[in-house]
């Protein structure tokens, strides 16, 4: 299996979600990897959430991205029903992309079930066109989970203190049958076996640059 790197130095990413803990369950554990190791300057928006669900998007950020230099956005459009909110979705991407310079953006997967994931994963590569776009996986009732095509290993002890955060930062889902330590310790244990380590988050990318010059290395890998 081939490691490919980011470019060295700060790096700038975009979190985009439809609901609140949709990022933190799909890339909490890069999230923590990257604030742990990298100066990071974080763009994140959540298109849905209003009431405690708005309170646990705001406190979720700064325990997923620690020390990192954050701005954060909750839309607070209706919850399933983003795609009737096409066009108040689509000029928020714009404006976040109008603001930052992504090197990296995590984004759901264009083959979610989901109809509010499934928007904002179309409308992500429409609006970034130089980034490096990562679409993240959601376990659910619908049963969508796939073939990945690209890794985030994570040390075992990101892996539980993910665990750990999610169960911290969004009480308001402890109720639901699916949410609990097995689901998402048990989804990071067959991603690490995949790419031969304990635990992985996996992630699908559509389409990527890779440069074959020496110079530049693969740091320039885009999509």
């Amino acid at each position: 299996m081939i490691a490919l790197q980011l470019p060295s130095g700060p790096l700038r990413i975009v979190c985009l979600g439809a609901h609140p803990d949709d990022i933190e369950i799909g890339c909490g554990g890069a999230l923590l990897t990257l604030a742990e190791t990298r100066q990071v300057h974080a763009v994140v928006t959540v298109a849905t959430g209003s009431g405690s669900r708005y309170d646990e998007a705001i406190k979720s950020t700064s325990r997923f991205l620690p020390g990192a230099d954050t701005d954060m956005h909750v839309l607070g459009l209706r919850d399933g029903f983003l795609p009737t909110h096409w066009g108040a979705m689509k000029e928020a991407l714009e404006q976040v992309a109008s603001s930052t310079t992504a090197d990296l953006v995590f984004a759901p997967r264009p083959d979610d079930a989901h109809q509010d994931h499934r928007l904002i994963a179309e409308l992500t590569p429409t609006v970034w066109r130089d980034a490096l776009v990562l679409h993240y996986e959601i376990p659910k009732w619908d049963g969508d989970l796939g073939r990945v095509s690209h890794y985030v290993a994570l040390e075992p002890d990101i892996a539980r203190r993910k665990v750990e955060l999610l169960h911290e930062c969004f009480p308001s889902q402890a109720g639901r049958d699916w949410w609990d330590d097995e689901t998402f310790l048990s989804l990071m244990r067959i991603r690490g076996v995949e790419c031969r380590h304990r635990y992985a988050e996996g992630f699908t990318v559509t389409k990527a640059l890779l440069s074959l010059r020496v110079a530049q290395t693969m740091n320039s890998l885009m999509s």
